[in-house]
């Protein structure tokens, strides 16, 4: 590294700090700020810490093993958001199986990072953008225990020969994202010929909101599903939850009610039940680990017949929004790929009373989210040409991806009556519409997971 020799942690700190407030266009020296994406990190590491940009795998500040990391955020009307996953390092799967988490690239690199963060405006230039804040951040004890067991999942799919079949949504906090030009960017991996996408160690988006809400920008504290993270060593975050709610498979949700004494008939009952067999008071979406992780419970109701009647829904897009995108970097895209769902699953008997079977977690497979793709992209291209209308009696039908045009997601409307509408991009109004997961989809999933989790317990 070329420029100041940093002798503590500290000083690193004590640098960072003396750029709040300042416009990076002052700090620029190099014209770095119009390269395009990573360009404000890399004003920062040239122009405000005087070193090389380089993409090697230990920490810009190796002399005081310190990593630099420049990350935005949004402000929402809930507060702040992070805008993007934090991208730590490129996996190298021929090297990176023989590592241990303690001498993992990942660990060499980001064990301690100095966050510097600036608030995202659309159609600010980035010249005028400022670092609000930089703090040293080391991963505290009740996160490193998941991330160490993050780490295990991806690096035990690279020893078995599965490093093309790695997912984002495979894991909690640490991910492993696509990392290149495209997806079609390739790396060898040491126990398969079959070529698998090139990936990166990265923190979750979800994750970074809370390190930033936390860490960064304020002390929020939020319930805890876990008491103690040593529990988690031995059976993971997952086995932990579903040890909890083991003893109360196979009873009826009105007895589950009675039990817990919950008077209500919300469409989140089953979500409040949960809570209570895990021992939390307010909602389950709002606990610490299900914020950072981005899991999102969804309520499965099948069937006497075995099936299930309801496709499963997202947010609505915006019509001109979408657009905009390009699938690499698509909103809905980055939902799903770093989403992980817990299926809470109740199934009809025979008298009718809705029982509790399972509890499930999910995540969509690669090549599952490549289907979804076709969609989206059909969605877009339908509405950059103009959404075409006919008539059939009353109701009125459009030309957008239907349940039988694609095994796994369709696109259909998500508003409260005919005149919740957005505007389309050629001017025309329309009802709100969202993607949706198909039924059949959903159900295959979660008897394949079922499955898989059989097998595991034997």
């Amino acid at each position: 590294m070329g420029g100041f020799t940093y002798k503590t942690k500290e000083e690193v700190l004590a640098r960072g700090r003396e750029a709040i407030g300042i416009p990076l266009k002052e700090i620029d020296t190099t014209g770095r700020l119009s390269t395009g994406k990573g360009a404000i990190g890399s004003v920062l590491e040239e122009s405000w810490f005087g070193y090389k940009i380089n993409n090697e795998a230990k920490a810009d500040f190796e002399e005081v093993g310190v990593e630099l990391k420049v990350t935005p955020y949004i402000m929402t009307s809930k507060g702040i958001r992070a805008k993007e996953r934090l991208v730590c390092n490129i996996i190298d799967y021929m090297k990176e199986y023989e590592r241990t988490f303690k001498t993992s690239s990942f660990w060499e690199k980001c064990n301690t990072m100095l966050i510097m963060s600036y608030e995202h405006r659309d159609k600010v230039p980035k010249g005028e953008f400022t670092i609000d804040e930089a703090v040293l951040f080391s991963f505290p004890l009740e996160d490193l225990v998941i991330i160490e067991q993050d780490w295990g999942k991806i690096i035990k799919k690279v020893r078995d020969g599965k490093a093309h079949e790695i997912s984002e949504g495979d894991t909690l906090y640490l991910g492993a994202c696509t990392k290149g030009a495209n997806a079609n960017s390739l790396r060898k991996q040491p126990f398969s010929a079959i070529p698998a996408k090139q990936r990166a160690y990265s923190l979750k988006q979800s994750y970074m909101t809370y390190i930033l809400n936390t860490y960064v920008y304020g002390s929020k504290q939020d319930e805890h599903i876990i008491k103690d993270p040593n529990e988690l060593r031995t059976i993971g975050f997952e086995g932990y939850i579903i040890n909890k709610i083991r003893p109360y498979l196979g009873r009826s949700q009105e007895s589950l009610k009675n039990e817990f004494g919950i008077i209500s008939n919300a469409k989140n009952v089953n979500e409040i039940i949960l809570a209570k067999m895990l021992g939390i008071t307010g909602k389950i979406a709002y606990t610490e680990e299900f914020q950072k992780a981005n899991i999102v419970p969804k309520t499965i109701r099948i069937e006497k017949n075995g099936k299930i009647k309801e496709s499963m829904s997202f947010p609505v897009f915006e019509f001109k929004k979408i657009v905009q995108e390009d699938w690499e970097s698509s909103e809905f895209k980055n939902y799903l790929e770093q989403t992980k769902f817990l299926f809470i699953v109740f199934r009809f008997n025979e008298d009718n009373e809705l029982i509790f079977e399972d509890l499930l977690f999910w995540n969509i497979p690669d090549k599952d989210l490549e289907e979804v793709h076709k969609v989206w992209q059909r969605t877009v291209d339908v509405l950059n040409r103009g959404v075409r209308f006919h008539r059939v009696g009353k109701r009125t039908y459009n030309d957008l991806p239907k349940i039988k045009d694609n095994p796994v997601s369709h696109v259909r409307p998500h508003a409260r009556d005919s005149k919740d509408t957005l505007q389309l991009p050629d001017g025309r109004w329309m009802p709100k519409q969202c993607f949706w997961l198909n039924n059949t989809y959903v159900k295959e999933q979660i008897e394949k997971t079922k499955a898989s989790s059989n097998d595991k317990r034997e």
